[in-house]
């Protein structure tokens, strides 16, 4: 039997240390590659949702001197939150799981965050954020996924400067940088595409939360629609877990980013320093106007912007960065 396993990036505070991945039958999702073309790239997207997870593996998690053990859920995802008080330096750590089933077994690494003393914390959204994807437009979106490999796919015009002046602003020391996290209503299925993707266009390294992995065509066609409650569960999460930390959100008008920050600031009237909503159709979305107006009369600045230069010069003008 093929076993495969696949990790993300973790985290971990003072108190808490958090490692999540998934265990396959056969291949991961991950397993497609940059020089595929046309209906050989469609082909590889597709393959990302025929995937079987296996539940009750166990796996195990190595990390500096401790093991622990645990099994993986009905969807193949496992999770181990674990209590860790132990002196760790900021930055990030290599980490180490490892499963068997029957007699064949496998280990992967990864990294977890630490993160440095930080001006602020960043959570951004992906999808029409700083991957151009259409999610406006379902047809649109299906084609570009399917037909165009990440090495094709669009960033948004001075995205990236804006991430990195996000990622070392207030840091003196070269090697620190502010925590980034990616949060999108994507699926698991997509983590090594984003991760690859952002690599590719050099922005800030970051931990990845995406929704519950789908497993079969029919999912595919659907995905990154339906609820988007998850993401407002990660990020009240990540909030929860850095609670000393302000952040600064980053999202679009074209699904629930305005709705859900609107609601993150109601819950954590002190944690938030700024919202930036990009503008993805030619006109301002007046509801998203509205949602806007209400965050700023509880204390926050947002940015309202159809190209990132406006957000950039928004983030010098309020001392970010």
């Amino acid at each position: 039997m093929k076993l495969d396993l696949k990790l993300y990036r973790g985290y971990v505070n003072d108190e808490e240390l958090v490692v999540f991945g998934h265990v396959f039958k056969s291949w991961a999702p991950d397993k497609y590659r940059l020089d595929r073309k046309g209906i050989r790239h469609a082909m590889s997207v597709i393959h990302m949702f025929r995937i079987k997870p296996l539940e009750n593996v166990p796996v195990k998690l190595k990390f500096k001197n401790i093991e622990v053990s645990t099994k993986t859920l009905a969807d193949g995802y496992f999770r181990f939150t674990i209590p860790y008080s132990e002196k760790l330096e900021s930055g990030w750590h290599p980490f180490q799981v490892s499963c068997e089933l029957y007699d064949y077994g496998i280990v992967e690494n990864s990294e977890l965050l630490k993160p440095f003393e930080s001006k602020v914390g960043v959570i951004s959204d992906i999808d029409d954020t700083f991957l151009v994807s259409h999610s406006g437009n379902f047809l649109k979106k299906l084609y570009v996924l399917l037909l165009k490999n990440i090495n094709k796919r669009k960033v948004f015009e001075d995205v990236v400067p804006h991430y990195q002046a996000l990622s070392k602003a207030g840091q003196e020391n070269e090697t620190a940088s502010n925590s980034f996290f990616y949060v999108s209503s994507s699926e698991w299925n997509l983590y090594e595409f984003i991760d690859s993707f952002a690599r590719l266009h050099k922005l800030p390294k970051a931990v990845i939360k995406l929704k519950k992995i789908k497993t079969g065509i029919s999912d595919f066609l659907f995905t990154g629609r339906g609820s988007h409650d998850h993401k407002f569960e990660k990020i009240k999460d990540i909030i929860m877990f850095y609670p000393k930390l302000e952040y600064v959100l980053l999202g679009d008008d074209s699904q629930k980013d305005p709705d859900l920050y609107e609601r993150i600031v109601k819950i954590f009237p002190q944690n938030i320093k700024a919202i930036y909503i990009r503008q993805t159709s030619k006109r301002k979305k007046e509801n998203t106007q509205e949602i806007l107006k209400n965050i700023e009369s509880m204390g926050v600045s947002t940015c309202y912007f159809a190209n990132s230069e406006k957000a950039i010069a928004h983030s010098e003008n309020i001392g970010i960065i």
